[in-house]
């Protein structure tokens, strides 16, 4: 099982990427939005921004998020560092209910472009 810390490094490399993201994928990873990562098997909620094309972690918190995120996703440890490291496809996890995405139907538009 991935650690809150192997998953916080996780998100880093994560926002790395968007920041070199180009063409419709860029204009994606440049909303700004409140920003939720809920890892269900070690209880934790990752909180913080979508924002000029990177990902600001602002804190952890247990549990499930107590304020409802712009975009929120929801995925065990393992499946966040897996997507990270390029061995599980997001598309197809989410399209299983593996791995889930919440965000207003405008935003998903835009963030298909990065799936």
């Amino acid at each position: 099982m991935a650690t809150i810390m192997e998953c916080r490094t996780a998100l880093s490399r994560l926002s790395d990427s968007l920041s070199r993201a180009n063409g419709t994928a860029r204009g994606a990873a440049a909303l700004d939005r409140t920003l939720s990562c809920h890892l269900t098997d070690l209880n934790t909620t990752f909180t913080g921004r979508l924002a000029g094309g990177r990902i600001e972690v602002d804190g952890t918190e247990p549990g499930a998020p107590r304020d409802k995120a712009q975009i929120r996703l929801r995925m065990t440890g393992d499946d966040l560092v897996a997507m990270v490291d390029g061995r599980l496809d997001f598309a197809r996890a989410w399209a299983s209910g593996r791995v889930g995405l919440e965000a207003g139907f405008r935003d998903l538009l835009r963030l298909r472009s990065l799936l």
